[in-house]
């Protein structure tokens, strides 16, 4: 009990100001630059999400940062691309979690290895707060993989089937 009362104080005492105190609008806007620049190499798609707390209903049945960031995967319909190859790079402030969600097309040629080095690079910066630098690496190394493993052809359209700007709640 006491466990949960004290990550329910840590969620409600993070917000939306924290948030931008982390990363501000200037950033937030340099990194939709940086995705969109990323998503001109690949046909993948590449979505950043940015949480200070859990939902109150997420901490009643405590659930982890790793289904809030699947189930916002479904919400901001990264799966919905036509290659299935979009992926969400996913921060939750409140307890400093990181969670990469990749749809199922990238999941088969991608390792759980290369997930966890992009990750602990983020944590990294993170931890001396460059949050900004941190999701900036983390956008280039999985433009790098989408690069890899779906290339452009430069035959067929490279429709942009996402927004591009980080999404903050």
């Amino acid at each position: 009990m006491a466990h949960w009362l004290l990550r329910l104080l840590r969620h409600r005492r993070v917000d939306e100001r924290d948030v931008r105190r982390a990363i501000d609008s200037a950033a937030l806007q340099r990194l939709g630059t940086r995705v969109q620049a990323n998503e001109r190499g690949h046909s993948g798609e590449i979505r950043v999400c940015i949480e200070a707390g859990l939902p109150l209903s997420y901490l009643r049945r405590h659930a982890s940062a790793r289904e809030r960031a699947v189930a916002m995967f479904g919400k901001l319909r990264v799966w919905d691309t036509e290659h299935d190859n979009g992926v969400l790079i996913y921060l939750l402030l409140a307890e400093h979690a990181i969670e990469i969600v990749a749809d199922r097309g990238v999941d088969r040629r991608v390792d759980a290895a290369q997930w966890q080095r992009i990750a602990e690079t983020m944590r990294t910066a993170f931890q001396a707060d460059r949050y900004e630098e941190g999701l900036s690496a983390a956008i280039d190394a999985v433009g790098a993989l989408l690069s890899e493993h779906f290339p452009i052809d430069p035959r067929a359209p490279n429709p942009n089937e996402l927004p591009d700007e980080p999404v903050v709640i």
